[in-house]
């Protein structure tokens, strides 16, 4: 996907990012609420309070709304400013607050909802899999990959490989918790055993790429 769908396509004033902000969120329910086929642009204007012309406007069709829809629902947990390195921040610390950001992004409802949603379209048409997945998993990792090389460069950790480093963070944080939620079979981590897994899983990675 190019990296101008979650850009506004009109002017940036006030009136028109509030509007799109309206469009998004309204995105965001229906998506979620009604699944992608049955999520016309027509019924996310009118839950949004703007007009066709206007969603059109700031969203070329449907699949870049979905596609923005997604980055949005990403950055309201883990923001850009998450993957980058703070002079005077520990590392550890940097590695604790993504994960728990995704921790909490991935168990959320929206988010199960989300995958399942995912999971059953990708079958009927691998496309959608393709935009969620550029859009949402892919973004993070890029992030991450970014970040890790940084902290590599640094010395404090040693990461010759930082994409598939990047890719083995997020999936020990997801951990077998977040499958059994996927499949309706478990509740969700008290607020104290979720921070003890983040503990354990980055301690777990410093450990591996210590120097």
């Amino acid at each position: 996907m190019s990296n101008n769908l979650s850009a506004p396509n009109g002017p940036g004033r006030p009136k028109d990012l509030a509007k799109r902000q309206a469009i998004l969120d309204a995105a965001k329910i229906l998506f979620l609420s009604h699944g992608y086929a049955n999520t016309s642009m027509d019924a996310v204007a009118s839950e949004a309070g703007v007009s066709k012309l206007t969603v059109y406007s700031h969203f070329n069709d449907k699949e870049t709304l979905f596609s923005a829809a997604v980055v949005a629902k990403c950055e309201e947990q883990l923001p850009p400013l998450f993957f980058e390195l703070p002079e005077g921040i520990a590392v550890e610390n940097v590695l604790l607050n993504i994960a728990r950001g995704f921790h909490h992004l991935i168990n959320s409802d929206e988010s199960v909802n989300l995958h399942r949603l995912i999971m059953a379209l990708g079958v009927q048409d691998p496309k959608l899999s393709l935009i969620f997945f550029e859009a949402g998993p892919q973004r993070m990792v890029q992030g991450m990959e970014r970040l890790l090389t940084q902290i590599h460069d640094s010395g404090v950790l040693s990461i010759d490989l930082p994409r598939n480093a990047a890719e083995h963070f997020f999936c020990l944080i997801k951990g077998a918790g977040n499958f059994r939620l996927l499949y309706g079979c478990g509740e969700p981590l008290s607020e104290e055993a979720s921070e003890s897994h983040i503990e354990e899983v980055v301690g777990l990675f410093m450990r591996a790429y210590k120097p």
